[in-house]
């Protein structure tokens, strides 16, 4: 009984919402009222912070002046959310793998069909990925992303294969921007970052990716080449995975699970970065740290491709030992002219918007 009143609430919020979004219009004014998709919220990958912060301060330089309102992406959202999203100007999803082929059963970003009406044309993407390497989008997937999408901005995605999957079901109106985490890695960044090891080391492990025995091989390398290893837990159960590694090494220290914990380390300066993590290694570019990166999945491959972000596939870790003895020079190579029109088109968006 209690189910049927639930459902009968539920059903009668989701008609009145739909009533109110066919109802209300929305005005030009002096201010755009906007929403960010914020993967970080609810999220147990702190990454999605780091993420997070790049794309707001990015959105937050072409709408300087802007109303933003924050929406999770990675959990479930009620009906009076959705009618709230629904009157944003535009809704800016903030990086991170969401984007799949078939959402009706992967679906990280927590969208179905009754999103269709409600964030119809609103959406606009900002550096975001597809979730592995995967098949054709399904016709269920197809319909909602050509309905949710912004059709007359650039959307930003962070590389080609997502370009590419978004032009197969019909979506031109893609960039390849990379990721906006790299956006300000400028030429002359990159000369400022050391060519040489350091005396010390942080890494990470991916706890949703195992490989015990590389993950092993790769720690005793950094313990054997460097008088410190830190070890940064991204995730929470980046702590468990370490335990059934059951390694011993001595020279390591664990880095709290905060952004904070791990900046601070950072900018001490006289490290290195070499771990699984993808913006762990990121975020260590972004401090002026010498950075390898072993890929787990498509992500840090694909982006690499791209950017010559320095990775190498896991399966590969013998190779840290050449980049541990070698010089290594840094040059991140981004799509600068599609990261400005990128921006440019949210520019003419604002100003067709405001009075």
């Amino acid at each position: 009984m209690k189910n049927l009143i639930y459902l009968k609430n539920y059903y009668k919020a989701y008609l009145l919402s739909h009533l109110r979004l066919i109802k209300d219009k929305k005005e030009k004014g002096k201010y755009l009222d906007l929403g960010i998709l914020n993967s970080s919220i609810a999220s147990t990958n702190l990454g999605d912070i780091i993420i997070y912060e790049s794309v707001y301060n990015h959105l937050r330089k072409v709408f300087s002046d802007d109303f933003f309102t924050d929406y999770p992406t990675q959990i479930h959202i009620a009906t009076d959310a959705k009618y709230l999203m629904s009157q944003k100007n535009l809704l800016f999803i903030s990086g991170t793998n969401l984007l799949s082929s078939n959402l009706e059963s992967r679906y990280q970003w927590k969208i179905d069909n009754s999103h269709r009406k409600f964030l119809y044309n609103k959406v606009v993407l900002v550096g975001v990925g597809w979730w592995q390497y995967q098949g054709d989008i399904n016709n269920y997937t197809s319909k909602i992303y050509k309905s949710v999408l912004n059709q007359k901005v650039y959307h930003s995605v962070r590389d080609h294969y997502s370009v590419d999957k978004l032009n197969s079901i019909g979506i031109k109106n893609v960039l390849n921007t990379s990721c906006p985490t790299l956006w300000n890695i400028t030429p002359a960044k990159c000369e400022s970052i050391p060519k040489i090891k350091a005396d010390k080391v942080v890494t990470t492990l991916t706890c949703y990716k195992k490989n015990i025995e590389l993950d092993k091989k790769m720690l005793m390398i950094l313990s054997k080449n460097f008088n410190k290893v830190y070890l940064w837990i991204q995730s929470f159960l980046d702590l468990e995975y370490l335990d059934e590694i059951g390694l011993d090494i001595p020279n390591l220290e664990l880095i709290p699970p905060t952004v904070e914990a791990y900046d601070e380390v950072l900018n001490q300066g006289g490290i290195d970065y070499i771990g699984t993590r993808l913006h762990a290694g990121i975020r260590a570019i972004q401090k002026n740290i010498r950075t390898l990166i072993l890929a787990v999945d498509n992500r840090a491959i694909e982006i690499s491709k791209d950017v010559n972000l320095n990775v190498i596939k896991r399966e590969n870790v013998e190779d840290v030992k050449a980049f541990i003895d070698n010089s290594y020079e840094t040059k991140i190579l981004l799509p600068y002219e599609n990261i400005e029109l990128f921006k440019k088109t949210l520019v003419e968006f604002r100003k067709e918007n405001t009075i």
